[in-house]
């Protein structure tokens, strides 16, 4: 139980983060572009009890990804729908993206001042899980930037596919929306999508953005998700 709880207090705030960041993005964006139906239902916010998904936020912690209940976006509200949706949905993998970034830019900034510090401190001490929460936001996000790029709607990566087609081929892409969770579902559990395509790129991603520390990034995340 208390191994439980020490796992929690890493990975829970950095997970909270990556996925509200992400769903508030698509609304704020959708916003700037005429529709402002989140923010018409308080869904414009940072507070992640507006947005917690309670099985969504489980998975996170059991198979190490997750999600929040999806802002809502009225494409038609759009000023320009087919173009406009490329930018609203593009936003959350972006802003993962950013995120992951920060997060390794803050921990090679941390790793290196404890590499210097001449011996233990109560600054040490309070830096050390820091420093652990930090290295599972590069993970998480970067997962999730990746994962949501798979080209299937309702997924980010679907709705970008859907933005760049011409008109009649994005038509008939759309259509495949309602039945897109089971594809998805059979892409994870059934086929090796994770294990070729998606895992290679998250290695490639913690190694670009976290550098001489990715070691600490695999290490964390493979101790949180044991």
């Amino acid at each position: 139980m208390e191994q439980f709880f020490l796992k929690l207090s890493i990975m829970l705030v950095p997970a909270l983060m990556a996925i509200t960041c992400h769903e508030v993005s698509h609304g704020y964006i959708a916003d700037k572009f005429g529709d402002n139906t989140a923010r018409s239902m308080g869904r414009l916010t940072l507070n992640p009890l507006k947005h917690l998904d309670i099985f969504g936020t489980l998975m996170v912690f059991i198979v190490g990804i997750g999600w929040a209940k999806p802002v809502p976006v009225n494409f038609n509200n759009l000023r320009h729908p087919k173009r406009d949706m490329i930018w609203v949905a593009a936003a959350g993998p972006i802003t993962n993206f950013t995120l992951a970034a920060l997060s390794a830019f803050a921990m090679r900034g941390v790793a290196a001042f404890m590499e210097r510090a001449s011996e233990p401190s109560w600054l040490q001490m309070f830096l050390d899980p820091i420093t652990l929460m930090l290295a599972f936001s590069v993970y998480i996000n970067l997962l999730l930037a990746i994962f949501n790029l798979i080209p299937v709607p309702p997924l980010d990566g679907g709705r970008v596919a859907v933005g760049l087609l011409p008109y009649r081929q994005a038509e008939s892409y759309a259509r495949i929306e309602p039945y897109g969770m089971i594809i998805i579902i059979v892409l994870v559990f059934f086929t090796n999508l994770f294990s070729y395509v998606i895992t290679p790129v998250l290695n490639l991603g913690v190694h670009l953005l976290a550098g001489p520390q990715s070691t600490l990034v695999f290490s964390v995340t493979q101790l949180l998700m044991r």
